[in-house]
């Protein structure tokens, strides 16, 4: 995911939904990035911490027990979701509005219905789709 996202270390990298850390980790480990993980669940957000303080890039990273419709994406380069269809539909309204065009939306196994990803990936049996924010929002993309 972070591959197909080039990732590099100006990136600010949003992982929603992002359980047990280890993307924000490794993004800020291999590429040198800023993370920040969102998760609705104390325990994952607990478990990532936990992580996180064995990593070493704890000055990088950062996890917080948020509800994904109530945080603020605008400050993400790079946001990366491994959530459910519904999930993904639901919040794309919100990520278009919110981030700024040309930021990367890489999704782990999931589409986004009709926004028509840039690129599409098999890895080790997986889909990764990549979307970068268009300086236009089409209107049919605002409203799933």
């Amino acid at each position: 995911m972070l591959q197909l996202a080039q990732v590099n270390n100006n990136d600010v990298i949003y992982d929603l939904g992002s359980g047990d850390g280890r993307i924000p980790i490794t993004a800020a480990q291999k590429y040198g990035a800023r993370g920040i993980g969102i998760d609705i669940n104390p325990e994952r957000v607990q478990e990532a911490n936990a992580n996180l303080q064995k990593s070493g890039v704890g000055n990088r990273v950062q996890f917080r027990q948020q509800d994904l419709f109530e945080t603020d994406f605008s400050n993400a380069s790079v946001v990366t979701l491994y959530l459910l269809p519904d999930m993904n539909l639901k919040l794309r309204p919100k990520l278009l509005q919110e981030l700024k065009p040309g930021t990367r939306i890489v999704s782990h196994s999931f589409d986004m219905g009709d926004w028509k990803p840039q690129q599409v990936q098999q890895v080790n049996g997986s889909t990764i789709y990549l979307w970068v924010v268009p300086e236009n929002v089409p209107p049919n993309l605002k409203n799933p």
